[in-house]
């Protein structure tokens, strides 16, 4: 696997009704650099090549992989400094710590071999999500009102 230089996040910025009126022109921006392609009532899209898109999987994956390595190293000192990368994560404990860089690592070497980046943004915000709530005061704060099932009605049913 060769390792690649990823292109500029954004090279030009075209809104969608040029797709149509000047697609060859649009596409050969694409060929350059990705393009974003605003839409008046969604969110914008991103144009860009299949080559573009493969490099930018393999800078990530070449990167989770780099990770891996170093965290096989020392891995007491990867969950140490995560505060550096995450301030967040410093109001986990030192022992939450290391179990947010286990999952970090692992989520993230699992999604970048299947192409897919929801699990790593899952476990990096699920952390961040309890950081939050220890941050709030609710630490220590008991939580078995979580486990009681009540039934609910169906508001359609009225």
């Amino acid at each position: 696997m060769s390792i690649a230089t990823p292109h500029p996040a954004i090279t030009s910025q075209v809104q969608s009704s040029e797709l149509s009126r000047n697609s060859a022109e649009v596409f050969h921006a694409a060929e350059r650099g990705p393009v974003l392609v605003t839409r008046r009532d969604a969110e914008p899209l991103v144009l860009t090549s299949k080559a573009a898109a493969d490099e930018t999987d393999q800078v990530l994956s070449a990167a989770a992989s780099l990770i891996g390595v170093a965290v096989m190293v020392d891995p007491e000192v990867f969950a140490q400094r995560l505060t550096d990368a995450f301030p967040w994560a410093a109001a986990l404990s030192e022992n939450e710590r290391a179990l947010f860089a286990d999952e970090l690592i692992a989520s993230a070497r699992a999604c970048f071999s299947l192409k897919q980046h929801n699990l790593f943004l899952g476990t990096l915000n699920g952390w961040r999500g309890t950081a939050e709530a220890y941050a709030a005061g609710l630490r220590n704060v008991s939580n078995d009102w979580l486990d009681v099932a009540a039934e609910v009605t169906d508001p359609r049913a009225s």
